[in-house]
């Protein structure tokens, strides 16, 4: 069952992804995956380990070929495009990809001239960006010597520096302490309507999930549910999210 609350009266999303099945072999990972991202909201991608989240993302970010539906960027065919649109977005996946031996400002100075930034703009947009994560009086610390709470913000300070318009978020929080990942939560959740950016955020725990987020329940590589969280909730009939999310699994391990 998919019920539908689009809830963006005029809005148009930024992300659109229409009809995406891929496979790996004789093996279909996603199936007819048709999802919506607006500008302003936090969207939570929702599934079990092997759902499809990660080969989603992938296809966003044009690490693997789209094999069939369409995706669109900004109005921009995803596919067609150059590698500029590639800009508007900003990705940080699970595995942490920053150099443990260089220091805050030195991941983000290199990052920034990997994309381009000239060396004023990109020292303006760190110090914005470390201002935003809370992290201005870290910039000269090694990221060896951060917790992991202020490492994944480090990571989310140096897609910030591009201003990009999507951000995606491939299971944030794992590794993170109970203080930490809810600080991070509500972060990212005020991040995206403070500065218009549309975040798809993967993750597998229900309590990241707000009422008034937009959700996507994804299983076996199917959309089950989809539209606003408390909405999804109250037509289900289910007593809690967690009930919700419990009844897509095993719809989805269901013979079709």
């Amino acid at each position: 069952m998919q019920l539908s609350d689009r809830n963006q009266p005029g809005a148009e999303p930024l992300l659109r992804i229409a009809a995406a099945s891929h496979r790996y072999g004789e093996r279909l990972a996603l199936d007819g995956v048709g999802i919506d991202v607006f500008p302003g909201r936090v969207t939570m991608l929702l599934g079990p380990n092997g759902a499809g989240k990660t080969t989603l993302f992938s296809l966003i970010a044009r690490l693997l070929p789209l094999q069939t539906g369409a995706m669109h960027l900004c109005g921009e065919d995803l596919v067609r495009a150059g590698d500029s649109i590639l800009a508007r977005m900003g990705i940080v996946f699970q595995q942490p990809t920053l150099d443990l031996d260089l220091t805050v400002a030195q991941n983000l100075s290199y990052y920034a001239a990997l994309h381009g930034l000239e060396r004023n703009l990109a020292r303006a947009r760190m110090g914005e960006a470390l201002g935003l994560l809370d992290l201005t009086g870290r910039a000269r610390d090694k990221v060896r010597d951060l917790n992991g709470g202020h490492r994944r913000r480090v990571e989310i300070a140096r897609v910030l520096m591009t201003k990009p318009r999507l951000l995606l978020l491939d299971e944030p929080t794992v590794g993170l302490d109970i203080p930490a990942r809810r600080s991070l939560v509500a972060f990212l959740h005020r991040l995206a309507v403070q500065s218009d950016i549309a975040i798809l955020w993967a993750t597998h725990l229900i309590d990241e999930v707000d009422g008034d987020d937009d959700l996507i329940i994804l299983a076996k590589g199917r959309v089950r549910h989809s539209g606003r969280a408390a909405t999804l909730l109250a037509q289900s009939g289910e007593a809690s999210l967690s009930a919700l999310f419990q009844s897509a699994i095993a719809e989805g391990a269901s013979p079709r």
